[in-house]
């Protein structure tokens, strides 16, 4: 037997063995597949109407100065970032972050200075690329050598991600490790829920797996992308040029009794799973190259199948219950929401320990055929050069990746292509 069909071979009963300790899913479970779609229509947590409503709020409301915009902002509404092939999806627009090291090599987010000098924007990585005045245009300083360029992620399916039970990431952290002696093994972080003072859960939205909850990351992302500020985060990064200096919250609920982060969260967890390209998918090349994705451990991380807590269960501190539209359903992510060092890792420390500064989160591959570039930077623009960037943690799987016939790579980049 040659060296790659061992591997192939030692590879699959793995996946046969551990498959249903890594996702929850048991052959005597009662579960049903979420519901896909690049419709708009909603998954059956609200009703259409008001999922129309949501996605208006997520999609059309531009937010401007005097109103709450800034003062430091990278886009005036979600749909900027949030946008293809629908609603709630990718883009092509990154943000820069950066920071740099002290005397211990420990990273430091970057203290920035702006209006001639005269204010401060400290302890912060994020540099914004907007301001609603000159004097608070952020500009990143020559001190921070740690300069990173992030992509805007899909949110499309993430009411389902979060509903995932912590305990089945954390499962296939540990597994993974087992499985590989230790070459592979993502990183679970506890974060803080913050609608929900005092408690955490495990992480697994943005690419430091820096929320855990949909409606803590709704409002970081006001705050952060849009400088507008939330019963969350009730205090502006910075007052310059802002006519509300109170620490009032701009975001305050309507005649429903909804703020816009109430409905950004409800849109994202109402919205349908990224789905399959079924005509692609159906092709022999296509079903061949899904068995090379195994084969060469591909899916040891970007894990294909997991199961949503059932209905009923309480989540994010006790705030949130996980409705029947979303319990029990089994997802298709191509993804373990983990930390991981695959050798991209841009030297930032956000919510997690020092450990997490060459990590990133498991891109989810679900979707992959509505993108155009790929990686955390959007540096990739075709699926193979993504593959081919991947070292350390991956290195075992890149260099079983190399070794295929180009046949076999060819089948590989038809199956990412159908997903």
């Amino acid at each position: 037997m040659s060296k790659y069909k061992s591997l192939v071979a030692h590879t699959a009963v793995v996946c046969i063995v551990l498959l249903p300790v890594l996702t929850g899913i048991g052959q005597d479970d009662h579960t049903t597949e979420a519901p896909t779609g690049f419709d708009d229509a909603t998954n059956g947590m609200v009703d259409q109407a008001t999922h129309d409503t949501d996605r208006v709020t997520f999609f059309q409301e531009v937010d401007v100065a005097p109103k709450g915009l800034g003062p430091i902002f990278n886009g005036t509404s979600c749909a900027g970032c949030h946008q293809s092939p629908k609603t709630g999806g990718t883009s092509d627009t990154t943000e820069q972050r950066a920071g740099h090291l002290d005397d211990h090599g420990k990273f430091q987010n970057p203290s920035i200075t702006i209006n001639d000098g005269k204010d401060v924007i400290p302890d912060r990585s994020l540099v914004n690329a907007s301001a609603i005045c000159p004097q608070a245009q952020e500009r990143v300083p020559s001190t921070e050598t740690i300069r990173a360029t992030r992509a805007t992620p899909s949110v499309l399916g993430d009411g389902f991600v979060e509903a995932v039970p912590d305990h089945t990431l954390q499962t296939i952290a540990r597994m993974q490790a087992v499985q590989t002696g230790g070459l592979i093994h993502g990183e679970a972080i506890e974060v803080p829920v913050l609608e929900a003072p005092g408690t955490t859960r495990v992480g697994r939205f943005g690419w430091k797996d820096q929320h855990a909850s949909l409606l803590s990351f709704a409002a970081d992302a006001y705050l952060n992308e849009q400088g507008i500020t939330t019963r969350l985060f009730p205090q502006d990064v910075t007052t310059v040029c802002e006519s509300n200096t109170a620490d009032d919250p701009e975001d305050t609920p309507g005649a429903d009794g909804l703020a816009d982060i109430d409905h950004f969260a409800q849109f994202m967890r109402a919205a349908k799973a990224p789905p399959r390209d079924t005509a692609a998918a159906s092709q022999p090349d296509a079903q061949a190259g899904s068995q090379v994705f195994d084969g060469i451990g591909c899916n040891l991380c970007h894990v294909r199948s997991m199961k949503t807590a059932p209905a009923g269960t309480s989540i994010n501190g006790g705030t949130f219950t996980v409705p029947d539209a979303i319990g029990g359903k089994i997802i298709h992510p191509y993804s373990d929401f983990l930390l991981h060092d695959v050798g991209t890792g841009d030297g930032i420390v956000q919510n997690g320990p020092e450990d997490t500064a060459h990590k990133l989160r498991t891109a989810p591959l679900w979707g992959l055929h509505g993108h155009t570039h790929y990686m955390h930077d959007l540096g990739s623009s075709s699926a193979g050069d993504a593959i081919l960037r991947h070292g350390g943690e991956a290195t075992m799987v890149i260099n079983r990746f190399k070794a295929l016939g180009e046949r076999q790579k060819g089948q590989l980049l038809q199956f990412l292509k159908s997903l």
